[in-house]
């Protein structure tokens, strides 16, 4: 992906198809649908890519067990097929995950076998494994950390797992290889409209450059997840709020706290959420709160007592504690619910289907949903601007379509590293990141601050962040060089980031 070829598209006087606006895992995903039916297809997003709620996952690909206790089937089906459809898409991001749940009766492990069997059976010939119970020996052996008081066993499930932020970065790259023009840090600031008020153009503005530019198109689809109420009120300013967001962090933690290939999963919480302990990148991963929050923040703040009631219920199950200290890092997200005025449901209990509407003057607005069903989210969304825009029927081809460009990234890093060898050095000593890898961002996947590079494009922010507020003068100077930026440039950079990265700790 080349941002200046982009921005040379941007400025050419032509018609799009489809303009989407939104660069997370919906709003690429439309872009990879519609730019692989060979519609001209332009995606602007105001921040980086999966800057908001697409990084800040359980890194789960799933078909969410929770949903089929509240009796949403066809929420089930259609998430188990979708990971089924991403794990075979992207086999080098995603992989088959065991899961764990510990119970502590004869019909605990009864109630919830039958439940996980019904699990397997909707995946169909998707499943990933079969659903056994397990003996408090078996379950002890898989969770070696369980605190065994009144254990009975254990119920072993599988589902998928994936590594959000770089999924929805090749799922760019994917979207600009089918033919569609991407672009970050590019915000959609109006609509322009004809006589009958029908959206025919977006105004545009590069965030990098403050370059203004005035897109024509046939329709757009508004994919923003929590700004879907600001851009909705864009096109309409007596819009009602259709997004109710909440707030879910994540803790990560060392693997020493949590020494087994399986994950763990709660299934009852006292707000009636689950509770995940993850593997992931040799860490591990423990969430998520559900809390309803007023205002939408593109870099939200954990709550005392959010953290304080993640540590709690983590630690009734494990035979060591864990505290604040040994927290390396706590990110935030916020998911986009769609608001049903009629319902005095908490957040916990508000459905995760996606909604589709379609305004007046044409506008698209795709939201809710989870990521395991981003594809058929992009696939409604599509459908529905062929149809609004009376565009050539063209069939969706992304169920089997490839999103893998590990060879590609492999081939980019290994020549970086003959032409300069000083980049096959390790960032830190402690991780597996390359120097490569920074300028690998750069030329091929948009990176452009610091930011960019150390929470989206290697994950070290979201693993430790005081180790990222270490390594980060050292990545600016050689993105610097990259780039070519002064020492100001640096400074402002590393500023910048600390200031981000002390939220990320405790």
């Amino acid at each position: 992906m080349n941002r200046s070829i982009m921005l040379e598209n941007l400025s050419k006087d032509a018609i799009w198809d489809i303009v989407i606006i939104g660069g997370g895992a919906t709003g690429v995903g439309c872009a990879i649908d519609a730019a692989s039916r060979g519609y001209k297809t332009l995606l602007v997003e105001q921040y980086d890519f999966a800057k908001g709620t697409s990084s800040k996952s359980t890194k789960l690909v799933h078909g969410g067990v929770r949903y089929l206790e509240q009796g949403n089937i066809n929420l089930v089906m259609e998430a188990l097929r979708e990971r089924g459809h991403l794990l075979k898409n992207a086999p080098h991001l995603t992989h088959v995950q065991p899961f764990v749940i510990p119970v502590y009766s004869l019909w605990e492990q009864l109630f919830y076998t039958i439940g996980l069997k019904i699990y397997d059976i909707l995946s169909g010939t998707l499943s990933l494994g079969k659903t056994k119970m397990l003996s408090k020996k078996q379950t002890e052996q898989q969770i070696p950390f369980i605190n065994t008081d009144k254990l009975y066993g254990g119920i072993l499930y599988f589902d998928g797992q994936f590594d959000d932020s770089l999924l929805c970065i090749e799922m760019a790259e994917t979207a600009v290889q089918q033919g569609a023009t991407v672009l970050n840090y590019c915000k959609a600031i109006n609509f322009v409209k004809d006589n009958e008020g029908k959206i025919i153009g977006v105004e545009v503005q590069d965030e990098i450059n403050k370059i203004s530019y005035q897109v024509k198109t046939k329709v757009v689809i508004n994919a923003t997840g929590v700004f879907t109420n600001a851009v909705m009120q864009l096109d309409d300013a007596h819009k009602h709020e259709f997004v109710s967001p909440s707030q879910g962090i994540h803790l990560v933690v060392n693997n020493k706290h949590f020494n087994g290939a399986a994950a763990m999963m709660i299934p009852k919480t006292s707000d009636g959420r689950v509770l995940f302990a993850v593997p992931w990148h040799n860490k591990v991963i423990i969430g998520t709160t559900d809390t309803p929050v007023n205002t939408i923040d593109i870099e939200p703040t954990p709550l005392k007592e959010e953290v304080d009631f993640i540590l709690s219920h983590f630690n009734k199950y494990c035979n060591s504690s864990i505290s604040r200290k040994d927290v390396l890092s706590v990110y935030v997200g916020l998911r986009p619910l769609v608001n049903n005025k009629k319902s005095k449901a908490k957040t916990a209990q508000l459905s995760r289907a996606h909604s589709l509407t379609v305004s007046d003057s044409g506008l698209i607005t795709i939201t809710g949903g989870k990521w395991t069903t981003y594809r058929s989210m992009a696939q409604d969304a599509v459908n529905n601007a062929v149809f609004v825009a009376k565009l050539e029927r063209r069939k969706c081809i992304t169920t089997n379509l490839s999103i893998d460009n590990l060879i590609a990234r492999l081939e980019a890093l290994n020549q970086l590293k003959i032409t300069r060898p000083e980049l096959a050095d390790l960032i830190h000593p402690k991780y597996l990141f390359i120097k490569a890898e920074i300028i690998y961002a750069i030329k091929y996947q948009m990176a452009i601050t610091l930011e960019d590079i150390l929470a989206r494009r290697i994950r070290l922010l979201f693993l430790d962040a005081r180790i990222a507020i270490q390594v980060a003068p050292m990545v600016a100077s050689i993105m610097a060089e990259e780039l070519n930026k002064d020492e100001d440039w640096i400074t402002d950079q590393v500023n910048s980031f600390n200031q981000l990265a002390k939220q990320y700790m405790l």
